[in-house]
């Protein structure tokens, strides 16, 4: 019996079209160099975007559109590696100054300032967070509010969620009753959501608090703190933060609540209302246990 050979070019034409695109051969060169265009721009949306609608219009080549995509992430997250590990500490800091106030003249004279800084430095596994902030009010001849603040806070995160901090933390505020207090905690958290739209986090860990107070006493107590970060990206240009610590001793129980609303102006601007509201179980000035503020500010991202 003769045997029938079939010319290859033939053979491979009689194939499915989709055992063809097994190897992503048949991905049209229109939509490669599409796919190659928005690769090099470098915008992770937009790759999303184009790859989106390249695979739904070339469905038998989705794996090799998708492959690009792997391909330009493992790239990009190397660059990002090696970038991090050459930088000295002083290089690759974000951050954000928040500045707001009011002055009143005529039947009363008053004045306010509201100031805050936030630098963080992010790293493969490493963050660091510098933040200060100021508050002071004065009216007719009397200051009613005067209050500062500073902290640093390092994260190692052992994976995705999980993660380690220490805290080193200054405050003064007159206004509840202590010229100083420091702190010191350190523990672990972890991130309860991680989405595009919202990010929870939590954390827990023993402290430690040495105070000041105006009447000239001062104390050291053990405790432990716990906190969390709520960010809501409600649309692009609107996020609503809700952040809250506390602190449990002996016989003292301290709450920090803020609540923020912020509204991109520009790239790099935006506008912000916020309300904090502070608790003191025990404090020299009895009367002033729950302290609020509320702000409206302008504030520039770095």
């Amino acid at each position: 019996m003769r045997a029938c050979l079939i010319p290859i070019p033939l053979l491979i034409a009689t194939l499915p079209v989709a055992a063809q695109a097994a190897d992503g051969a048949l991905l049209p060169p229109s939509v490669r160099e599409m796919m190659e265009a928005a690769i090099a721009n470098g915008n992770e949306t937009e790759i999303a975007t184009v790859a989106k609608i390249a695979k739904q219009t070339n469905p038998a080549s989705a794996d090799e559109i998708q492959r690009m995509v792997n391909s330009w992430k493992e790239r990009t997250k190397a660059t990002h590696d090696t970038v991090i590990r050459e930088a000295r500490f002083n290089e690759l800091w974000t951050g954000r100054i928040e500045a707001g106030g009011f002055r009143s003249t005529g039947s009363t004279s008053e004045i306010g300032i509201s100031a805050a800084a936030t630098a963080t430095r992010t790293g493969i596994q490493w963050t660091h967070k510098l933040t200060a902030s100021a508050d002071y009010r004065r009216a007719n001849g009397v200051t009613s509010r005067e209050r500062y603040f500073g902290s640093y806070e390092p994260r190692y995160e052992f994976d995705a969620r999980g993660f380690a901090y220490g805290l080193a933390q200054f405050e003064r505020d007159t206004s509840i009753g202590y010229d100083e207090r420091y702190t010191g905690s350190v523990g672990v958290g972890y991130k309860l959501i991680m989405s595009k739209p919202v990010d929870l986090s939590a954390d827990i860990g023993p402290s430690i608090r040495h105070a000041k107070y105006i009447i000239g006493e001062r104390e050291t107590k053990l405790g432990v703190r716990g906190s969390m970060a709520l960010a809501w990206r409600a649309t692009p240009t609107l996020t609503v933060k809700q952040t809250a610590s506390g602190y449990a001793e002996s016989d003292v129980y301290t709450l920090n609540s803020l609540t923020s609303v912020e509204t991109k102006v520009s790239t790099r601007w935006s506008a912000a209302f916020s309300y904090n509201v502070q608790y003191e179980s025990e404090t020299v000035l009895a009367a002033r246990d729950f302290d609020t503020l509320s702000r409206l500010t302008l504030t520039y991202d770095f």
